[in-house]
């Protein structure tokens, strides 16, 4: 056997494992799952509900999930790609193993909307922070409920020029149903769900509670908002505080490579016996990437500090 087919053969066994360790994985997160069932259908249905009253332009957006359009599909599949071809080549110096490799870009599909998902509802945190604090200025100012959201969408045009912005077209949308007849309790609590953001939904509790309840909403809304900024500004530290780690992990990541490169492309010699077959530079080759890659796995969940 060619040194070509065996490396087929070795990434062909990794990819049965992977599938393998994959079912078992989600084999014994089933019960889990049939948990949640429920009270995810019970959310979607609701949320599906809210989404079918605007269509078109006005459509409203489900923060929980994001669908990534074809130009994203399309740029992730070739970054990811070139990535993955750079590398297996680099280890192990077979264009057809690192072509056939680039097969594993399939994969990086979901995590990538998944980080998009989670952009965008910091996005829309960020965003909804100054939007309470302008609506707890409006109910102290002596306004109505209704009236402060409709002086807080004048306050957030001022901040975002973008028309587009999430919080404006939420606000709109809370305003127009307002107009329409319906209470803004739950035009505000159907915004919290499909937002999918605890603090939001944590705000949307409060504010339900003290509306029905006839209790002082402006002093509670003003404390959940001294709340949540405190809390804002904490991840902001801890950010700042970690970055220069992150760097830090970012420089220690590349480093394998770049001695690597450096190594087989100045001293091809030296290194040859790590690319040939029988013998066990493969191997070793294989077993630094996977300890290369592990290492960085465990720095970016090290890193990964969450409230």
């Amino acid at each position: 056997m060619t040194f070509e087919e065996i490396l087929l053969l070795s990434f062909a066994g990794l990819m049965l494992l992977f599938l393998v360790f994959r079912r078992f994985k989600a084999n014994n997160s089933s019960k889990k799952k049939e948990l949640k069932e429920t009270e995810k259908e019970r959310k979607q249905r609701s949320i599906e509900a809210i989404m079918s009253k605007d269509k078109g332009k006005n459509k409203l957006i489900d923060y929980s999930r994001y669908k990534m359009n074809t130009g994203e599909i399309v740029l992730t599949l070739i970054v990811v790609s070139v990535v993955i071809f750079s590398i297996t080549h680099l280890f192990y110096d077979s264009i057809i193993f690192s072509s056939i490799s680039c097969i594993l870009s399939l994969f990086f599909l979901k995590p990538r909307a998944k980080q998009l998902r989670d952009k965008r509802q910091h996005t829309l945190m960020m965003q909804f922070k100054e939007a309470a604090s302008s609506l707890a200025s409006s109910l102290a100012a002596g306004q109505s409920v209704e009236n402060a959201f409709r002086d807080t969408i004048r306050d957030l045009r001022m901040l975002f020029p973008d028309k587009d912005a999430y919080i404006i077209r939420e606000f709109q949308v809370i305003n127009r149903r307002v107009e329409n007849g319906e209470n803004v309790e739950r035009a505000f609590d159907d915004f919290a769900n499909r937002s999918d953001v605890e603090d939001i939904k944590n705000f949307s509790d409060v504010f339900i509670t003290c509306k029905k309840s006839g209790g002082d909403i402006v002093e509670v809304i003003k404390r959940t908002v001294d709340v949540i900024n405190t809390k804002v500004e904490i991840q902001n530290d801890i950010k700042v505080l970690v970055s220069q780690k992150k760097l830090e992990g970012k420089i220690i990541t590349i480093i394998p490579f770049m001695i690597v490169a450096f190594l087989k492309y100045s001293s091809g010699d030296f290194v040859a016996p790590l690319y040939g077959f029988p013998g066990a530079g493969p191997i070793v080759m294989t077993f630094a990437l996977c300890m290369v890659l592990l290492s960085n796995y465990i720095s970016n969940k090290l890193m990964d500090i969450k409230m």
